[in-house]
């Protein structure tokens, strides 16, 4: 990813929060040649080492993975930013947040490591119910995914918050964002 360094994220700490807040990624490697994605629900390992993930045993993704390095991409609050917003001159862009987490994939099969990780994925999915849901189901459908463990070697952030602009402009834009309803990112924004 291009990371100007004015729009850089290299605190750690910040970064395995925004993971676990945007925690909906993408799962990217390569299949014959070709980029294929998975859209997935992540879930960071305690000490901050691994991302843990399943997919359908029937998506081929899991077949190749483990002999390549792999990319997961999380997405946090982006929007569209006019010129006419800047009291300078200006171009339209798009301001957003992004990490990329690159690593080495390794399969997951032991059902009870499995079970596991589907039993903490739901947790944090169903925290916010008044009567959350426990799994509760067979153990021959485990059978039915492939848990991956992702090996981080390396985590990019990016944060475009018009950090290249003057203090007026950037008040400009949160306001600009507020008013059309972008309030995810005027918030980030104001941080």
């Amino acid at each position: 990813m291009y990371i100007p360094k004015h729009f850089e994220v290299k605190d750690q700490e910040e970064l395995h929060r925004f993971i676990q807040s945007h925690a909906f990624g993408q799962l990217i490697s390569n299949i014959d040649g070709r980029p294929f994605v998975s859209h997935l629900p992540f879930k960071l390992s305690e000490d901050k080492q691994q991302l843990l993930c399943h997919v359908a045993r029937r998506n081929p993704q899991w077949q190749s993975i483990e002999s390549q390095e792999i990319l997961v991409t999380f997405q946090g609050a982006h929007d569209y930013i006019s010129p006419t917003w800047y009291q300078s001159q200006g171009v339209p862009t798009w301001n957003y947040q992004a990490v990329h987490v690159y690593g080495k994939a390794e399969l997951m099969t032991d059902s009870d490591e499995l079970q596991t990780l589907v039993e903490e994925l739901s947790a944090i999915y169903e925290r916010q119910n008044p009567n959350p849901w426990q799994p509760d189901y067979k153990a021959s459908m485990l059978n039915m995914i492939v848990g991956i463990k992702i090996a981080i070697t390396e985590i990019q952030g990016k944060y475009k918050f018009s950090q290249n602009r003057s203090l007026e402009d950037r008040e400009n834009v949160i306001s600009k964002l507020q008013e059309n309803g972008s309030n995810s990112l005027a918030k980030e924004m104001q941080k």
